[in-house]
This record gives structure tokens, sequence and C-alpha cells, in this order.
């Protein structure tokens, strides 16, 4: 599956595209989304963007402990088969931190702003499928990172309620 999904990524448009994603998802779009919250002076989205940054350091703290005890190589090291097309942030290859991060962040707008996720979903389903096709992930990766990016989220909300 990882070697399949991998092939799209010689078409250059592709290629580009997904490119274009994984940068965006290395923080920019996330950076931006919260500057417009905040400037939206919608009621509370100061204490929605700061429930964000506290999921993200935990996320990526977690992800980068992770990354330090399981030490899975990336699929592009391992197989000859797999391009590596786009540039890797770290050296390991579990969990996705980048699928972690845009699952954490698009589940906390979901629940606050419903309407951001037509916007929001579609490019975190891009974000996860670029990290295969560009071969920096497998597929158990980004589905790790999505699953530990729901959680974090999802126990932000505890944190967060003494808030409302």
């Amino acid at each position: 599956m990882c070697i399949k999904i991998n092939q799209a990524s010689q078409i250059e448009l592709v290629k580009f595209l997904f490119r274009v994603v994984s940068r965006l998802g290395d923080g920019i779009f996330w950076y931006v989304l919260m500057l417009f919250l905040l400037l939206s002076n919608e009621q509370d989205s100061l204490t929605h963007v700061l429930q964000m940054i506290v999921a993200g350091l935990t996320g990526t703290t977690l992800y980068k402990w992770l990354k330090r005890k399981t030490l899975r190589p990336r699929p592009y090291e391992v197989n000859s088969d797999i391009w590596l097309t786009g540039t890797p942030l770290d050296r390991f290859s579990f969990p996705s931190g980048h699928t972690l991060h845009a699952v954490t962040f698009t589940t906390v707008i979901g629940f606050y702003y419903p309407a951001l996720m037509l916007a929001v979903f579609p490019f975190t389903l891009l974000v996860a499928l670029s990290r295969v096709v560009l071969g920096l992930h497998y597929p158990t990766d980004v589905l790790v990172g999505a699953l530990i990016g729901f959680l974090i989220a999802n126990g932000t909300f505890y944190l967060f309620s003494s808030f409302a």
C-alpha cells in the first residue's frame, strides 16, 4: 500500500501539490488560522487558540518521545521502491507529527467553529496523505499520528472546560 500511494509522487503536479500541502502543514496553515481566529473577535477565541497551543505542545512532546523510543526508519530508507520526494523534518518515521498536529487542531477547531471544517478537514486529509505520497511515512505512522492527535485534542477539552 505504501509503495502504491508513493508512486503518485512521480506525477509532477501531484508531487508539487503534496509538497505545498506538506510545507503548509509544517505549521504555517495552523499559525495563520490561529491568527485569523484571534483577529475575528469571536467570543472565547483567545481561549480556543490557547487550547490549540497547549494541544500542539503536548503533541510535539509526545511524538518526539515516541520517535526516540521506536527509532522506526522512514520508508524510503527501507525500501528502494519508495521515492523520497519531500523533506523530512527529523530522522524517524513513527508517528507522523504532521498528521498528529493536523488532527489535533482540526478536532479543536471543529468543536468550536464547525463552519471552518469545510476548509480545515480536507486540508487535514491532504496533510495525512502527503506524508505517504512523499515517501516520508508508512500508512500506520499516519493512522497512529491521527489517533494520538484526536486523543490529545479531546484531553484538552477537559482541561479547558473550566474556562467555559
